[in-house]
């Protein structure tokens, strides 16, 4: 029994020092198991008029931080008790958010705030207080992004500037619990990653993986530098010395009857080509003084289908042999041309060698958005400087959610559509997400992503949509083989609606750009003067 003993002893000091490695590594973090108040300050800005509440996640006893109301400004903000150097060694950002609603239009990113001036306090706190890192998810018209922007000052002219991550992934398009990881390496390279899977891999001294970079360009443009008034850009001029011959005819039309043209044999003149519907019934409850008169709605006349034709016969029009259109002089090389004008390259003055980005220090964790969406749910706020911490948590508090919450909703896909296909779709969906997200499509990432948020509210159009992205496929594909530089041309859909909400959201400027309220709602059909089959 002593050695048994022993051996417990043993087994519980070893999970003591894992605890309190695990702790030393945890510079913050926040399950929300109790109510946040005290911890987390809402702020007293006039903007921010949404109200936070401790909730459970829906279908689960875990609690997280609520956003209750549609259309509403939300800031709350944590301050640390220590600030945490984002310098030494590897730093993790990871925060789990759920759209328990869906999200068509609204951010769920945080905002890691550096030292404030002074005087500032937390009740403050709004979209202009400085932060060193916002990341976290925002969906909103064409933007579709998981944010990650640094705000990094310059050492030379001291200035603070945004510096957004390029080409970053999509946020997954469900109502189910995910979480988001940013690895910060002491290599310069940070990593996204979305439920433990990379995403995204970039340098921060990257000229190709931040805009603007971190480094500036050693030289810019000069901006005193004017072009002079004489200079020719045209390449090419009409010729001065054209004349327009004496036989050309700018009135010819384009098009001329077919005089050659005989009616087909069998057209039947005297029959419409379309009649009134003969199975076709007033409805019991139309009212001729309400809806005016009734009348039958028009089918194809079933005469005109073995015919040639019905109605009026006419000649077909033909192209006009003799039609030249208007005259213009034919091009010549310009002799004056001295190329396309740019001004002289000067020595940039903000030039400034970098082998490291001077991070900010982190002295709080604010939630600072504007959504049209309620229903957003955010929980397990954690800052830490071992990656293993980060992966721990989410195999201890998300992916047991995320398990959960999956089943559900491949029973609910599965009983909303007996066929399977609404389960079908999403599956699509995903795959589409996924596709915008290949690194040799990101110029038309945005077209993309819009074609998709289409096809979603109007799933009757997902093949259609499927066949446009191919196109935008095949066709930069043909671009890297041929090197062609035709742009890519997405035949419009007529089913396709067009986008009614073309906002978007960026940097600490989201809220401002999101000021007008949406109003939620359909208006009612007037009722219509024909009965449709």
């Amino acid at each position: 029994m002593g050695r048994y003993a022993f051996l417990l002893l043993l087994a519980f000091a070893s999970f003591q020092a894992l605890c309190f490695a695990a702790d030393d590594d945890t510079a913050f973090y926040d399950s929300f198991d109790e109510p946040f108040d005290g911890r987390w300050i809402v702020s007293d800005k006039d903007d921010y008029k949404g109200v936070w509440k401790h909730s459970k996640s829906e279908g689960h006893d875990d609690y997280g931080l609520l956003v209750s109301e549609k259309a509403r400004k939300y800031a709350i903000v944590n301050e640390l008790n220590e600030p945490v150097s984002l310098k030494d060694g590897s730093t993790v950002l990871q925060f789990e958010t759920r759209f328990q609603n869906g999200l068509e239009c609204g951010g769920a990113y945080l905002k890691y705030l550096r030292p404030q001036e002074a005087g500032w306090k937390a009740k403050l706190f709004d979209n202009e207080s400085p932060y060193s890192i916002m990341f976290g998810p925002d969906k909103c018209g064409a933007t579709n992004k998981v944010h990650f922007i640094l705000k990094h000052k310059n050492p030379k002219s001291g200035e603070y500037v945004e510096h957004h991550l390029k080409y970053p992934p999509s946020v997954p398009s469900d109502k189910l619990t995910h979480v988001y990881t940013a690895i910060l390496k002491p290599d310069n390279e940070v990593r996204i990653l979305i439920d433990g899977e990379e995403k995204k891999k970039a340098n921060f001294l990257s000229a190709d993986d931040f805009e603007p970079p971190l480094i500036p360009a050693k030289t810019i443009p000069d901006p005193d530098d004017k072009k002079p008034e004489d200079w020719d850009e045209r390449a090419k001029i009409p010729d001065p010395n054209a004349v327009k011959p004496d036989d050309w005819d700018e009135d010819a039309p384009m098009e001329i009857e077919d005089e050659e043209a005989v009616k087909p044999e069998g057209w039947l003149d005297d029959e419409p080509e379309e009649i009134d519907d003969p199975e076709a019934t007033k409805p019991e409850d139309w009212d001729d003084e309400e809806d005016g008169e009734w009348e039958a709605p028009k089918i194809d006349n079933p005469k005109c289908e073995t015919a040639p034709g019905c109605g009026e016969w006419k000649r077909p029009m033909k192209m006009n042999p003799a039609y030249k259109g208007k005259w213009s002089a034919p091009l010549i090389d310009n002799p004056n041309y001295k190329g396309i004008w740019k001004p002289q390259e000067i020595p940039n003055p903000d030039y400034v060698e970098l082998d490291k980005p001077d991070f900010e220090p982190i002295a709080a964790v604010g939630i600072e958005i504007w959504t049209m969406q309620d229903g957003i749910l955010f929980d397990n706020i954690l800052i830490a400087k071992n990656d293993k911490v980060a992966e721990s948590y989410r195999e201890t508090t998300w992916k047991p959610k995320f398990e959960v919450e999956k089943e559900k909703q491949k029973a609910e896909d599965e009983s909303t559509d007996s066929d399977g296909l609404s389960g079908v779709q999403k599956k699509v969906f995903d795959v589409l997400y996924k596709v915008a997200d290949i690194p040799f499509l990101s110029e038309y990432k945005l077209q993309i992503l819009d074609l998709i948020e289409k096809a979603e509210k109007q799933p009757n159009i997902t093949i259609g949509v499927i066949v446009s992205i191919l196109v935008i496929i095949l066709t930069v594909l043909f671009r890297l083989l041929f090197g062609g530089k035709k742009q890519p041309k997405v035949e419009k859909n007529p089913e396709v609606a067009e986008t009614s909400n073309n906002q978007s959201t960026s940097g600490e400027k989201a809220e401002e750009e999101e000021e007008e309220e949406e109003k939620e709602g359909t208006a009612a059909a007037p009722r219509r003067r024909r009965r449709d089959t």
